[in-house]
């Protein structure tokens, strides 16, 4: 096949390319800014555009079709001549499915916890050299690509992300998937700029549920009331397998899974963690592989990129970096690090990045989300509040919408790397939240410094 990308350096796009270049495709794209790492890997085989832009002239009735990416536009110049040709065009999902009809599709699915989750379900088949096809949200410790699809693997593992297909295509990406095996591990409000309402929001996870196969299943967070509540209510003949956060404790820094065998030490830590983890082990099951031999595999998980990483460690200091940014995911993840060492110092901060972040009417959904941490700062920037076209906040509207009296709040990346790096370190954990940089932060200096 011919496939022309539109759109090819983004974080899944690219790495789609790659997947079908390794199946033998014929691929080009396009697109009007390519960062690292998209454009070394593309440039190793032989994919990066020679110009970059728009070129109608990539377009032409040789092709197979077109796959669009999100960001492009619906008077992208490509995509207007793909349509004159009459050429099939795909969203990325889209094209997922089509290159899965005949697989065992599982797919994972949340407002949270589904990148873990699929990271779990993928490092427990490739210690057990078990061949899957897959798309996961995250780079894996072990994996090279983010995507793979072949010809002979019966299940893909799809990660089931909630947001919008493509600019032709409205649809929530996982509603496209069909899943024969489906999980679901928890709802909480987000994309804000999409779904006005929470109303709006849960029902496209209803869709989702009713998406899945008849004689399929879903494995779903019973801890989660709108989880229960929706699956509970469910009409389609599916099986319906709850999961509940197993049976942990914490000693020393170190997490311990109850087992049947005894308490085994983990490297991932927090109750969340702990019930993506009673998730996965589920939907190992349901693909073959047995309770103690994912046991053995998850012991030597080491979490999904920025997902809780550990980035600096030091005699007395410790540093996560988390990509958590919805409110639940911040409560999850400033918990988390409490638990896991409630005797020292936790400091927690917080980049408001995204559109519903800062969406004055969405910022009451943050209370209480950083009251685990014993000091805690939030960073925004007022530019990215008017980039987004977003009224303007104020650092007096964020505190109340946290409610807590000492919440600190930075507006100037300056300020809040100067006093990031004169806080005193001693028996302290340092967890800094985001989906942005902080304006610029050096991570590598403060590595230098909690390390020295």
């Amino acid at each position: 096949m011919q496939l022309h990308f539109i759109a090819i350096g983004g974080s899944a796009m690219h790495n789609l390319a790659l997947a079908l270049h390794d199946k033998g495709y014929t691929i080009t794209g396009s697109d009007d800014v390519i960062y690292e790492p998209a454009k070394s890997r593309l440039q190793a085989q032989g994919l990066l555009p020679g110009d970059i832009g728009w070129f109608p002239v990539r377009v032409h009735p040789g092709l197979d079709g077109v796959i669009l990416g999100m960001h492009a536009k619906s008077d992208n110049p490509e995509l207007l001549r793909a349509r004159e040709l009459g050429l099939a065009i795909y969203s990325y999902p889209e094209f997922l499915y089509e290159q899965s009809k005949n697989k065992t599709r599982v797919v994972i699915g949340g407002s949270h916890g589904k990148t873990t989750i699929t990271s779990m379900i993928l490092h427990v088949l490739k210690y057990h050299q078990k061949e899957v096809d897959f798309m996961v949200g995250a780079q894996l410790e072990g994996f090279d690509r983010m995507v793979r699809l072949t010809e002979n693997n019966d299940f893909i593992v799809l990660e089931g992300d909630e947001y919008l297909s493509s600019a032709l295509d409205p649809r929530p990406k996982f509603h496209l998937y069909k899943p024969n095996i489906a999980l679901l591990s928890g709802i909480a409000w987000d994309h804000i700029n999409v779904f006005k309402t929470f109303e709006d929001y849960v029902e496209q996870f209803r869709t989702f549920i009713d998406s899945i196969v008849d004689g399929g299943s879903i494995t779903y967070n019973a801890e989660d009331p709108e989880v229960q509540r929706l699956v509970e209510a469910a009409a389609n003949p599916i099986r319906k397998l709850p999961y509940r956060t197993p049976e942990y404790s914490v000693e020393d820094g170190t997490t311990y899974l109850h087992t049947p065998e005894g308490p085994m030490p983990i490297a991932v830590f927090g109750k969340h963690n702990l019930s993506n983890l009673a998730g996965a082990k589920w939907i190992c099951q349901h693909m073959g592989v047995d309770e103690d031999d994912f046991y053995e595999a998850i012991a030597s998980f080491k979490g999904a990129s920025k997902r809780l990483e550990k980035i600096a460690e030091g005699a007395s200091c410790v540093v996560f970096k988390d990509f958590a940014h919805a409110p639940s995911k911040v409560a999850a993840a400033t918990r988390a690090v409490k638990e896991q060492y409630p005797a020292r110092t936790l400091v927690a901060c917080l980049e408001l990045h995204t559109y519903s972040s800062l969406n004055e009417t969405f910022l009451k959904e943050y209370q209480g989300a950083l009251d685990a941490a014993d000091t805690a700062l939030v960073f925004y920037s007022p530019d990215a509040v008017a980039i987004k076209q977003l009224a303007p906040i104020s650092p007096q509207q964020i505190a109340s919408a946290f409610q807590r009296k000492d919440l600190q709040v930075f507006t100037h990346p300056d300020a809040f790397r100067e006093y990031l790096f004169d806080l005193p370190l001693e028996d302290t954990a340092l967890l800094l939240m985001s989906s942005g940089n902080y304006g610029g932060l050096n991570l590598q200096a403060l590595k230098e410094r909690v390390e020295q």
